[in-house]
């Protein structure tokens, strides 16, 4: 998980700050304003080959894990993944308990002010907080029901 988490961070971080990469790119999946669940793969082909592919050819041969183990920590990682896109924040999602990264988290970076902020994907916050692109957030209970995510009022 940290190794999948340390190249997402920095391959993500980077599209972000690479004009070309981003124009060309890391573009085509934030033209989804409003994050929802399919759109967690609807990316660019060269971006699911540098994050995806590569991200997870890394994992697999730097933990040493097994073919089985390694089925059963990338479909966990998509089903994450999906999760973290689907625009919903629902009490009781396990997601949400164990992992401070989820999808409250990320539609902020979905959001319009939130594209320089919150680039962790897909399991923890590590690298934004320890690299000063966390930008915290509050989940405000709509009085017709469900939940919203507003950047954090300093």
């Amino acid at each position: 998980m940290l190794v999948m988490d340390a190249w997402q961070y920095f391959v993500h971080r980077f599209m972000h700050q690479n004009k070309f990469l981003y124009r060309h790119v890391h573009s085509q999946h934030h033209r989804l304003v409003v994050p929802y669940a399919i759109g967690a793969l609807y990316n660019h082909p060269l971006e699911g080959l540098l994050l995806d592919t590569f991200g997870g050819a890394i994992s697999f041969l730097v933990s040493g894990m097994t073919a089985r183990t390694a089925v059963v920590f990338f479909c966990f990682a998509v089903i994450k993944t999906v999760d973290d896109h689907c625009g919903l924040w629902l009490p009781g999602n396990i997601f949400h308990i164990f992992f401070w990264n989820n999808s409250a988290y990320h539609d902020i970076h979905h959001q319009l002010q939130g594209t320089k902020y919150n680039y962790s994907q897909p399991f923890f916050a590590n690298w934004d907080k320890l690299l000063g692109t966390h930008m915290p957030y509050d989940l405000l209970k709509r009085p017709e029901g469900g939940f919203e995510v507003r950047l954090k009022k300093d």
